[in-house]
């Protein structure tokens, strides 16, 4: 046999064997189990000798030994976790094995709840009343009973005049400015309660946002939340007549300047016809009287002189003095500088320094609002109706609850750096992802987008230091959008 034939079939003989050697892990395990169940089920079928005599018994007398229990194999039940297996030792005997110890979890790391949530929903109306007031109802749309936590958010330089028993007025948590009322409901399963609530304002007049939440009974979890702001209902002016058109002042004083100018015009017009006339018939008497006069005008016929040319005298036209010409272009030319100097001093009056751009590189307009109220950029609408802020100390974690509604056509991103709270002195911070994920029951808020036209209502954290509370809430969808600014009281 050539040495080349040799060689390769060696090298195939060593590739096959590096092939069974690698199927080997992929057999099934189940032999090493029946290989160590088989011993234990021989001893159960195979009874033990019995005893010819026990030492009780009189002599002469057999009496049997009682039978062992017998052994009854059951099923293996299938289990999340694994039994210990028992192994064949080179003896024979069977080694236990230990299972494989279950996975680590990371304690940070919130696993879900598991099943479907509560379906609560909150809707805010404003009453029709001269004095500012709010409706909230709140439905259980579930299947089962739900224990609910119902916060309804003040405005500023408010404070509550009536409120359906049940409620208790206080300050918001690590807020010294607002005050919030808290109901505990139980609503049955398709359930619904109607909640009023009457405020007194040191401002009448203006328009007053107050949103609404229902969270969980331990208010980890906000399951909705709604607002709805109150403004004075307008009262129908009286409808004023009017007087007739030729009874009406200007009408008057035009019909009246215009007869004047009529009189006017006719008299010059008069008089310059009647001195037209005069002229004409002087003319025509001066010519008559110098031919009956002529000698030369009888007999044959009339003989005319022929009549000297004259020159004739050309008028200058009348010009304007230069003084005059020169007073009326300076006072023209001061009329338009202090026009200009007027017009740029109102523009630049008019800049706000404090206001972000919306133009150039960003998006959409910025807008700017307070608690409770809707403020739409270029791709979301956000409506901020909670924050919160825990007592002073390293490391507080301030939490708002806020809408996002997707307002485009197509599904939009938005992320976790973007949004940021404002401290006093312009320093900011942005949402702690972690504590946020935290917070929302392990869920990554920023990781999936929002589709179009959806609403979600979720929880932001941001970690803050020392003993400043937030001043302004930044909220925007992308890096360039102008974004939306809410004031914190």
């Amino acid at each position: 046999m050539p040495a080349s034939t040799r060689h390769h079939r060696a090298l195939a003989v060593f590739v096959h064997c590096l092939g069974v050697l690698a199927a080997l892990p992929a057999l099934p395990a189940a032999a090493p189990e029946a290989a160590a169940r088989r011993p234990a089920q021989t001893a159960a079928a195979t009874p033990a000798p019995a005893a010819a005599t026990t030492p009780a018994a009189g002599p002469g007398t057999a009496v049997p030994a009682p039978a062992p229990p017998t052994a009854t194999v059951s099923p293996r039940p299938a289990a999340a976790t694994e039994e210990p297996t028992e192994e064949p030792s080179p003896s024979g005997s069977a080694v236990p094995t230990p299972a494989a110890p279950p996975p680590l979890v990371s304690p940070s790391v919130v696993v879900p709840t598991q099943g479907a949530p509560p379906t609560v929903t909150v809707a805010v109306t404003p009453a029709s009343t001269p004095a500012p007031g709010y409706r909230i109802q709140v439905r259980n749309q579930g299947r089962l009973p739900v224990d609910t936590t119902v916060r309804q958010e003040l405005p500023a330089e408010t404070r509550a005049t009536w409120i359906t028993p049940g409620g208790r007025a206080g300050r918001t948590a690590g807020q010294s400015a607002t005050t919030e009322i808290t109901w505990q409901l139980k609503l049955p399963a398709g359930g619904s309660t109607t909640l009023h609530t009457a405020l007194a304002t040191a401002a009448p007049g203006r328009a007053l946002s107050a949103p609404a939440c229902a969270f969980s009974n331990d208010g980890s979890r906000a399951y909705d939340c709604a607002t709805a702001t109150w403004s004075r209902p307008t009262v129908p002016a009286a409808k004023v007549t009017g007087a007739a058109v030729w009874r009406r002042p200007p009408v008057l004083l035009g019909a009246l300047a215009l007869v004047l100018l009529l009189t006017v015009g006719g008299l010059w017009w008069w008089q310059r016809r009647r001195r037209r006339r005069a002229e004409i018939l002087s003319a025509a008497t001066a010519g008559a009287a110098a031919r009956t006069e002529d000698p030369r005008t009888t007999g044959r016929g009339t003989l005319y002189d022929p009549r000297p040319a004259t020159a004739t005298a050309v008028t200058r036209r009348r010009r304007p003095p230069v003084w005059l010409v020169v007073a009326g272009a300076a006072t023209l030319l001061a009329g338009v500088v202090f026009a200009a100097a007027v017009t740029a001093t109102q523009r630049v009056a008019a800049i706000d320094t404090n206001k972000q751009p919306t133009s150039g590189a960003w998006l959409g307009q910025s807008a700017t609002g307070v608690i409770g109220v809707p403020l739409r950029e270029s791709a979301f609408e956000f409506t901020v109706y909670r924050v919160t802020c825990p007592p002073a100390g390293g490391g507080r974690q301030c939490q708002a609850t806020i809408g996002v509604r997707n307002v485009t056509p197509q599904q939009q991103t938005w992320h976790g750096q973007m949004q940021r709270a404002y401290l006093p002195g312009g320093t900011w911070v942005s949402t702690d992802e972690a504590a946020t994920r935290l917070a929302n029951q392990g869920r990554d808020v920023f990781a999936q987008p929002l589709a179009a036209g959806t609403r979600m209502v979720l929880p932001l954290v941001f970690t803050v230091g020392g003993t400043a509370q937030p001043e302004q809430l930044e909220l925007r969808s992308g890096v360039f959008s102008a974004g939306v600014r809410v004031d914190v009281p």
